[in-house]
């Protein structure tokens, strides 16, 4: 009987490849397993009909589908067990009806890395070791105590293995036998991890930042609310020091063997990192591990997680309680990867994968340079030519996004749906879009829809450019292939074959044929409308095809994995070389602009970079090496905060740089003096050596004298000791001779007496030997004897016994026959009861299973509330934070506004000071002023009068009252010169003031400098302690010790030194009113002396009336001398005339004297008020600094 049974459930699939196959005992159903195309399928086919009809495919969850290659039904044909293929072996048990999986169990094989014979084996409820010898595995072990589920093992030594169960128990078993064990907790990563800098993530590639609130996959959120209940022991891996295991997610603890006991300890704890470019970044580090491994010289660790991710660990980088992981190179896909293009300016490639993240490599380098994750699931990518952009699809819209320096920036959205496939021209300037059946042209500059290219019945799988841009190739899942114009948006030519999937297509540079691969399993050329060659594929699905620039090299991609390389043009034959390379169906490919690299990517996640070769003509090139750009986008607000971080840092550089200027400075002068010193100590000890140098080698000559002196006295000694010697030794020899000759003679005497003794003992052997066989030749006559009676009696009861056997079996037989009739009826009884359970079970199992699923959601809700507890946590521990630093900001506020209300009070004290000063100046300013005033007026009164005297013509009168006005002008000369020496007196006691007030500055800034450099040596007593006493010798003079008893006041304690504070306040405070009380001196004698320059001026004034009256009395005298004198009159009157000149060029010289007198007063009192101002500026220019 020939049954069809049809192909596997995917139709892309093809062809299935048979595994395992199993028929049921009643001949009703067959379990097939099949390695179809994209997936292993296990499934029941019932075999009623002449067509075989499928009625279960049998698929879980929490088992990953893999190939079965064994199949076995159950009696009763209820169950089914399927063996999976290593390296992950499972022995699974389904309930195929109900496509429920019943139980699983997981095993794991090792051999004894040091004995090859030695073989481990774990797996739920047993551990067992086996040895081969002899043709057979011999189990080493027996197994005691309660069954465990054991996950993994590993080999510690030739006789120690540590095994992890799925409860968090690490067992050690030695020969055996269970040596040592313990319970691991579940571990919650470190609240340092979330504080991490990206130091740990230092690589060759920068990332952007991404966004956040999408939860990860279901499959994830499972594994981790089954994980947090118990810990799980998921790996472990041995070491030369102890060994490495993973007892919860994203944590491996390092066990060390202590050497008191030989017993294991935890000595270090290392977590997974954060990837901080994912949209979870706390789950990113909660991964599962799955294997650890050691390098061959333990300097690394590397783990490999559930999400085909790879992290290594320095084992000899730190000695921390907690360390972390750093990813080996940089972050991989975690899931299967849609998406695949490159580029002609840069040597880049572009993926998208459904683990939602587009990231972009260089292989070149072999390095990621971009990485973002997005909310949806990315199913196509495509580059534009010049590397600065690139066509995201998702499933609501397609993107247009920005490459920039460090991240990606989306700069235009389409509407278009469901965009599985998407392509830039070969010029950049257009883009199509696959919508469903429908190819979407669009503009790259202006971003409007050109045409819409409509004619497929089906969804369109792959779409192809022509080198120059002016055809268009598509095909779709109902086998067309079109080939399109894009002026007129019409087909130009097509080729149809209904019963083939095509899955991708590729074309020649020149644009003249088509390579198109699907699911018919053959490599198709079509060229002008129709196919020309068709290669199989030999039991294999080709899902991907590409072919070289130069046409000469075609890649094909298979559904196991595996590239194929083909020459064109192509044969029918099996002409073709293939590598292994992926783990799955490879998804996309494609050949770099000049034909050096083949790109290829799969559902295992992962992204191959191929170099091309050609074994005739070497490597494939092009005419030319591509010369590749440079250049990058980057957005300007990047710009200007690089800039502004640019000049912060120039910033601390200078800062920076001063600091390490002045701590060289303060070094050399430091390593000066030390080097000084050094030399100083260096020369002494020299000077010193060379003095013991020159001692001893006196000494050494005296020595040698003394040497020879006594060497001559010892030749002499051992003369006559060897003379001496001699004698002794031939008296000695005589006397030896004698007792050898003595001995020799006893000697012969005791050789005969024991050869004498021989010869007796040799007789008496021979004598007992003769005995001793004829005793024993009797004992062995009787034993004969025996033995033969012994025979006969065995005879005797061997028949015997064999009459009882058969008697004993024939009541066997009859016992048997009833206990089989008695067993039949129970097993009817218990077959009965078992049903009734069987249906009682199967409603506690649905009870179980709702129970199982409230515990799942109680468990949710328990982890959502402790996250959001541990978020409000570190909110109110930030908050508290915040609190404590504005505290701190507040206090430092109230001191710094506290020191400036000071500061502004001195200030009004110093302003009110100057007011009043001000004040002062301004009244005797006015009062100059009015002197000044007063001065000029009798100056011009002098004048007039002057001029109305020398009118008249009375001169003799004129001398005496002259010559008296010439002597007061000379006594006001005098007092004016008596003040000014005082003043000059004052000026010079001030400049001498101001002159040591400067000393005494420049004394403390050199105090200060030689304490600030004496403070250096803080952590060194006795350099604090000469520094000290340098300070003290060298500003602290005897003449200075002025109160002895003020230096024992100091030693005393701190209430009396601030009793001398405030003893020395009092001080300042009286030396202030003192020069208060100087300056109001000064001030009275400047008003002093202002009273004195008014008294004489009134003096002055009484002198011209007194000259005015005399001039009327001359005036009445003249008169009556005019009538008495004749000639002698004209003679005296003669010389009055000749002196009418003298009397009035001295009365201008004396208005001159005044005048510079007034003008000399007048420059006397500026200075003077400058000089009484400058004390007070200074004094509070100190108080202001």
């Amino acid at each position: 009987i020939t049954y069809a049974v049809p192909p596997g459930p995917a139709p892309s699939a093809g062809a299935a490849s048979l595994q395992a196959l199993a028929v049921s005992p009643n001949r009703r159903f067959l379990a097939l397993s099949e390695a179809a195309g994209e997936q292993p399928v296990l499934a029941v086919y019932e075999l009623t009909a002449e067509r075989a009809q499928r009625r279960r495919v049998l698929a879980a969850e929490e088992l990953p589908a893999r190939q079965a290659v064994s199949l076995a039904f159950s009696p009763d044909s209820r169950f089914l067990a399927a063996a999976t293929a290593p390296p992950e072996g499972h022995l699974t048990c389904w309930l195929w009806e109900k496509q429920q999986l019943a139980a699983t169990v997981r095993v794991q094989v090792s051999f004894n890395p040091q004995d090859n014979t030695q073989v481990c084996i774990t797996g739920n409820g047993f551990f067992k070791l086996f040895k081969y010898s002899e043709g057979y595995l011999k189990q080493m072990n027996l197994q005691r105590g309660e069954p465990e589920n054991y996950l993994c093992h590993a080999w510690l030594s030739e006789e120690e293995v540590i095994c992890g169960t799925d409860t968090g128990k690490l067992s050690l078993f030695e020969t055996g036998e269970l040596n040592w064990e313990t319970s691991l907790e579940y571990r919650k990563p470190p609240r340092e991890l979330g504080d991490t800098t990206t130091e740990e993530y230092e690589s060759l590639y920068a990332f952007p930042n991404c966004i956040s609130g999408v939860s990860s996959g279901l499959a994830f959120e499972d594994n981790g609310l089954q994980q947090h209940s118990l810990p799980q022991i998921s790996a472990v891996a041995a070491y030369s020091k102890g060994f490495a295991c993973s007892p919860s997610p994203g944590v491996v603890l390092l066990f060390e063997k202590t050497k008191e006991k030989e017993v294991y300890e935890e000595s270090q704890e290392v977590w997974l990192p954060q990837d901080l470019f994912s949209t979870e970044p706390k789950k990113s580090c909660r991964q599962d591990i799955t294997c650890i491994c050691f390098s061959p010289s333990e300097e690394t660790m590397v783990v490999s997680t559930n999400k085909n991710q790879l992290y290594m660990f320095s084992m000899f980088s730190t000695k921390l309680k907690t360390s972390h992981f750093a990813y080996m190179n940089f972050p991989l896909h975690s899931n299967s990867i849609t998406g695949l293009d490159m580029c002609i300016w840069k040597p880049i490639l572009a993926t998208c994968s459904l683990d939602r993240s587009v990231r972009i490599w260089n292989y070149k380098t072999n390095n990621l340079e971009l990485c973002k994750e997005y909310q949806e699931e990315a199913h196509t990518v495509s580059l534009h030519p010049t590397g600065l952009f690139c066509l995201v699809g998702f499933s609501d819209k397609l993107r247009f996004v920005s490459l920039l320096y460090e991240d990606m920036n989306v700069f235009k959205e389409f509407p278009v749906k469901k965009c599985r496939e998407c392509s830039f021209s070969n010029g950049g300037h257009l883009f199509a879009a696959v919508n469903g059946n429908v190819i979407q042209i669009y503009s790259s500059i202006t971003f409007e829809n050109i045409t819409n290219l409509k004619g497929h019945t089906g969804k369109v799988h792959a779409i192809k450019w022509s080198a120059d841009d002016t055809k268009f190739v598509s095909c779709d899942t109902h086998g067309a292939v079109y080939e399109w114009n894009l002026l007129t948006g019409k087909k130009v030519s097509e080729c149809v074959l209904k019963t083939c999937i095509y899955s991708s297509i590729s074309l020649t540079y020149d644009a003249k044929i088509i390579f198109a691969v699907g699911s018919d399993q053959t490599l198709k050329e079509i060229s002008e409308s129709s196919i020309q060659h068709e290669v199989p594929a030999y039991d294999v699905v080709y899902t991907t095809v590409a072919v070289s620039r130069s046409g000469r090299l075609i890649f094909v991609g298979t559904s196991l994995g595996t590239i194929r390389a083909m020459k064109y043009p192509l044969t029918l034959k099996k002409d073709f070389t293939e590598y292994q390379a992926h783990a799955g169906a490879v998804t996309k490919m494609t050949v770099t602009s000049d034909d050096q690299f083949l790109l290829t990517a799969s559902e295992d996640g992962c992204v191959f970079i191929w170099k091309v070769h050609d074994k005739e003509g070497g490597g494939v090139k092009g005419e030319q090496e591509l010369e590749y750009a440079e250049e990058v986008l980057i957005m300007k607000s990047d710009i200007d905060e690089k800039s502004q971080a640019i000049l912060d840092l120039q910033i601390c550089v200078r800062d920076l740089q001063t600091e390490s200027d002045y701590e060289l400075r303060l070094k050399d002068m430091y390593c000066e003096g030390k080097i000084k010193s050094l030399e100083e100590n260096f020369t002494r000890e020299i000077d010193s050596l060379i003095t013991k140098h020159q001692i001893l080698k006196e000494e050494k000559e005296k020595q040698e004298l003394q040497h020879q002196v006594q060497l001559s006295e010892l030749m002499d000694k051992q003369a006559r000791e060897v003379q001496r010697l001699e004698s002794d030794s031939s008296q000695k020899l005589s006397m030896a001779n004698e007792k050898y000759q003595e001995l020799q003679v006893k000697s012969q005497k005791m050789e005969e007496e024991y050869e004498k003794q021989l010869h007796n003992l040799e007789e008496s052997k021979t004598r007992a030997l003769a005995e001793l066989k004829e005793y024993y030749e009797k004992k062995l006559k009787d034993k004969s004897v025996l033995l033969e009676e012994a025979k006969e009696k065995m005879r005797k009861q061997i028949e015997v016994q064999v009459e009882m056997e058969k008697q004993i079996y024939e009541e066997g037989d009859k016992e048997i026959l009833e206990l089989k009739d008695n067993y039949e009826r129970q097993l009817l009884k218990e077959k009965e009861s078992n049903m009734q359970l069987k249906g009682e079970i199967g409603v506690m199992n649905k009870r179980l299973s709702s129970l199982q699923k409230e515990l799942k959601d109680r468990n949710r809700d328990i982890e959502e509330m402790r996250l959001e507890q541990q978020k409000l946590q570190d909110i109110i521990k930030s908050l508290e934070k915040d609190i404590l630093a504005l505290k701190t900001d507040i206090k430092d506020r109230t001191e710094t506004v506290l020191e400036k209300e000071k500061h502004i009070y001195d200030l009004k004290i110093k302003n009110q000071e100057l007011q009043n000063f001000k004040f002062v100046l301004s009244y005797r300013i006015e009062e100059f002023k009015k002197l000044i005033e007063s001065r000029e007026n009798d100056i011009e009164t002098m004048k007039k009068q002057i001029s109305e005297v020398s009118n008249t013509l009375i001169w003799p009168l004129l001398l005496s009252p002259l010559s008296k006005y010439k002597d007061d002008p000379t006594k006001l000369k005098l007092n004016i010169t008596r003040l000014q020496q005082k003043q000059k007196a004052t000026a010079h006691e001030v400049h001498r003031e101001m002159e040591k007030k400067q000393d005494m500055e420049t004394l403390i800034k050199r105090f200060k400098a030689d304490l600030h450099n004496c403070v250096s040596f803080i952590n060194d007593s006795r350099k604090m302690k000469d520094g000290i006493r340098e300070l003290y010798t060298k500003y602290v003079h005897q003449s200075d010790l002025v109160n002895a008893d003020l230096q024992q006041k100091y030693k005393e304690q701190q209430e009396y030194n601030e009793r001398n504070l405030a003893i020395l306040r009092k001080r300042m405070t009286k030396d202030k009113e003192m020069h208060h009380t100087a300056y109001m001196r000064i001030m009275q004698e400047n008003v002093s002396l202002i009273k004195e320059i008014n008294d004489l001026r009134q003096e002055l004034r009484v002198a011209n009336t007194q000259v005015h009256d005399l001039q009327s009395e001359l005036r009445l005298n003249k008169n009556k001398k005019a009538i008495q004198d004749t000639a002698p009159s004209s003679e005296i009157l003669s010389s009055p005339a000749v002196l009418r000149l003298n009397p009035e060029m001295e009365s201008e010289k004396i208005i001159e004297m005044q005048q510079l007198e007034i003008q000399y007063l007048r420059d006397q009192i500026q200075e003077k008020g400058q000089a009484l101002n400058c004390p007070d500026s200074a004094s509070f220019d100190q108080k202001s600094s």
